[in-house]
């Protein structure tokens, strides 16, 4: 998705999707930002995987209170690996208030994905931080997902075949990006691609 939306917006700050395979020495990370202040993070690296994500309207927010707290239960449990990335600078406000309506995390020895003892919202309040929107592309896994996001996002056509090729990993050429985006030329996405770390790139 990222390699995706590299090719549709040459501008990183306007891209929903984002890759980053040198996130540090030793981890990688995934991002989405819509640009309506809605947003997840998702690290990976030698204890697992961990995943935050951020729905702004959230009644789950930290900044339903003064001063900003996380949500009742949010991060009860988290593994001590994981706990650095709850104050990560990155996914925090500058009080090092984390930025989070919603918090998941796998160990590479976890059979299943793991979650807090979230307190429960208040009765007609019904939310789950926005789990399952901000990760809706995500987790259905389909081009056709991507496809449908990409034409509604960017507001143009959007070559099903093209995303296909890229979901399989195959060699970039000028012609599957010219079929995503006609105004982008391969070489161009050279230092993009290196960072999100697409395996192949002709």
């Amino acid at each position: 998705m990222a390699t995706l939306d590299a090719i549709m917006s040459p501008e990183w700050e306007s891209r929903f999707f984002s890759f980053d395979s040198q996130w540090s020495p030793t981890e990688e990370m995934a991002s989405m930002r819509d640009g309506c202040g809605n947003e997840y993070s998702i690290v990976f690296s030698a204890a697992g995987a961990y995943a935050r994500g951020f729905d702004h309207e959230s009644p789950m927010s930290p900044y339903r209170v003064t001063p900003p707290a996380p949500w009742p239960g949010l991060f009860d449990g988290i593994p001590e690996a994981f706990l650095p990335q709850v104050t990560e600078p990155a996914f925090s406000d500058v009080d090092r208030t984390p930025r989070a309506t919603v918090c998941f995390w796998r160990g590479h020895s976890d059979t299943a994905w793991k979650c807090g003892a979230v307190e429960a919202p208040p009765a007609g309040a019904e939310d789950d931080g926005g789990a399952e929107w901000l990760f809706d592309v995500l987790l259905d896994g389909r081009p056709d997902a991507y496809q449908q996001f990409a034409e509604e996002y960017y507001e143009v056509a959007v070559s099903l075949e093209a995303v296909r090729h890229v979901y399989a990993l195959r060699p970039l050429t000028q012609s599957v990006v010219s079929a995503l985006n006609p105004d982008v030329d391969l070489l161009s996405l050279e230092k993009d691609i290196a960072q999100i770390g697409y395996p192949l790139l002709r």
